[in-house]
């Protein structure tokens, strides 16, 4: 980024964890963390799973994972896999049966859930189908799924019996040399799954899928996710995410962008600056804002863009940004341009002419991109 100098303090210190593939994304090690959602659609419906996969893909997932819950979702499978661009996880609960056939699908990945997935014989049958089928395994504990013993060794869910049934079923794993795996531990409540992932990362150098379960609706869900992940990520913990939200998945590889964006640890598209608005305001910033984020959804270059209503802040941000507007009087703003101004321009033009600036920087920041892959 142009105008975002590196500083010391914005730095994260990643916990180092073992690489292991997901189709063909990498996950842990050295590898950008992956965001990944997942289906809402009736998995045996091959043409509307496919189309809520290609527009999760489009909107940025890495990885996007797939429920299987009977016979009929495994078969539909094989062509949702074939025809996804981004490699497909299948989301596997009870039958051990439905691993094995998502397997031979063609999954990347497969999800167990130790809470029922079912004994150690039939784990041994889905590593087997992951080995010959070249299938990666996350193990996923859940707070409201797990195992009766622990529950009644430990009274309720809590990190120690959380993080105790992911290192069982690690266990497993690896005594049948079975080691592409990652592991999750997620609870509904903040501090519980943060209290266990902390606790596991310290246990196990296998990659994390970090997750708040159930965190809600689009607001609330987001808010939730961005404390709990928030944290955890600041930490330097975690290679994967999922924002699990009562909304469109659309919405959570938005929201898990722009999570993995505020901390500086991914970036993807527009980064808009902008203030919340007040009566020094030179223009409707939150009208501009909102048109603006509809209007640069397909800029997928990483790029910073401030819009500020007044002479108070706006100055110094756009200093600091690709493209910048700072509201002035008289109907008309300033347009900065690499940190410095440029030239100013009426208010009425300012939404095209700013999405014009936005467009032919991400233009010659991807030709500048291709010519220093080509040297």
């Amino acid at each position: 980024m142009s105008h975002n100098p590196v500083r010391p303090w914005r730095n994260i210190d990643r916990r180092v964890s073992r690489k292991i593939w997901v189709g063909s994304v990498p996950v842990g090690g050295d590898a950008p963390i992956s965001v990944q959602t997942m289906t809402n659609t009736l998995t045996h419906d091959v043409p509307a799973t496919l189309d809520q996969v290609i527009r999760a893909a489009e909107a940025g997932a890495d990885i996007v994972r797939v429920s299987a819950p009977d016979e009929a979702s495994t078969k539909a499978l094989r062509e949702i896999c074939a025809e996804s661009p981004v490699p497909i996880v299948a989301d596997i609960h009870f039958h051990y049966k439905r691993a094995i056939e998502a397997a031979e699908a063609g999954a990347a990945c497969l999800r167990i859930n130790p809470g029922n997935i079912g004994d150690e014989k039939r784990v041994k049958e889905v590593i087997r189908a992951a080995k010959d089928h070249n299938c990666s395994i996350r193990i996923g504990v859940n707070a409201g799924s797990l195992e009766r013993h622990l529950l009644e060794k430990y009274g309720e869910p809590c990190p120690e019996a959380m993080v105790e049934s992911g290192l069982d079923h690690i266990r497993i794993l690896e005594d049948n040399d079975f080691h592409n795996f990652k592991i999750s531990v997620k609870a509904s409540d903040v501090f519980l799954a943060a209290a266990a992932y902390q606790a596991l990362a310290e246990a196990t150098d296998a990659p994390i899928h970090l997750g708040i379960t159930e965190a809600g609706g689009l607001m609330s869900g987001t808010i939730k996710s961005a404390i709990g992940l928030g944290q955890l990520l600041w930490m330097g913990i975690g290679d994967t995410l999922r924002v699990s939200l009562s909304a469109d998945p659309v919405e959570e590889v938005k929201v898990g962008y722009e999570i993995l964006k505020s901390l500086g640890l991914r970036h993807r598209g527009v980064n808009i600056i902008s203030c919340p608005s007040c009566a020094r305001q030179g223009f409707d910033v939150i009208r501009t804002v909102e048109e603006l984020e509809r209007r640069l959804e397909h800029i997928k270059t990483p790029m910073s863009l401030s819009i500020i209503g007044c002479v108070v802040n706006g100055p110094g941000e756009a200093l600091m940004t690709d493209v910048g507007w700072t509201g002035g009087g008289a109907g008309n703003g300033m347009v900065y341009l690499g940190g410095k101004q440029s030239h100013r321009m009426d208010n009425a033009r300012m939404i095209d002419h700013i999405v014009e600036q936005v467009e032919r920087k991400a233009a010659e920041i991807e030709a500048a991109q291709r010519t220093e892959a080509a040297e």
